[in-house]
């Protein structure tokens, strides 16, 4: 005769884990929105990069003329929304982010816009708002696509 094992299911706790209150929850939130933001960025370089034809070889100005779509495109208003709505923004924001670093590094005319919105995206970052210092970055980043 064997015995067989016998399991019994777990006991559920009778009190939640303890949480700590403050700034426990902006961590992962932070490191959420610095994912998409990177990996939008990726995917909207990607798409930009791929292709067939003259697309595939793209340069520094078309990078460049590509930033400037996307941050044309760009409503700071609807970042952050659900929907499509807040995905198109945040897309748009990576996207000129990615491109215009590209365009940088293909051509130094190309420095100011992407430093701009290098900056814009590391001050959002930092208080996840599109305040007075964003938006003035920002002005700066469409002021230099205005001299392209």
């Amino acid at each position: 005769m064997s015995s067989q094992p016998q399991y019994s299911a777990p006991i559920p706790s009778a009190s939640p884990a303890p949480t700590t209150p403050g700034r426990s929850g902006i961590l992962p939130v932070a490191a959420l929105v610095t994912g998409l933001v990177v990996g939008g960025g990726a995917v909207g370089a990607a798409w930009a990069l791929s292709g067939d034809g003259p697309a595939a070889s793209s340069t520094a100005a078309d990078d460049a003329r590509d930033a400037c779509r996307a941050l044309g495109g760009f409503d700071e208003s609807k970042y952050g929304s659900k929907g499509p709505e807040g995905d198109i923004a945040l897309n748009r924001f990576a996207a000129a982010v990615v491109l215009s670093a590209s365009a940088a590094a293909g051509d130094k005319r190309y420095k100011p816009l992407a430093e701009a919105v290098q900056r814009a995206q590391t001050l959002h970052a930092q208080t996840f708002e599109f305040g007075k210092e964003v938006q003035q970055e920002l002005t700066k980043a469409r002021n230099a696509c205005g001299d392209l």
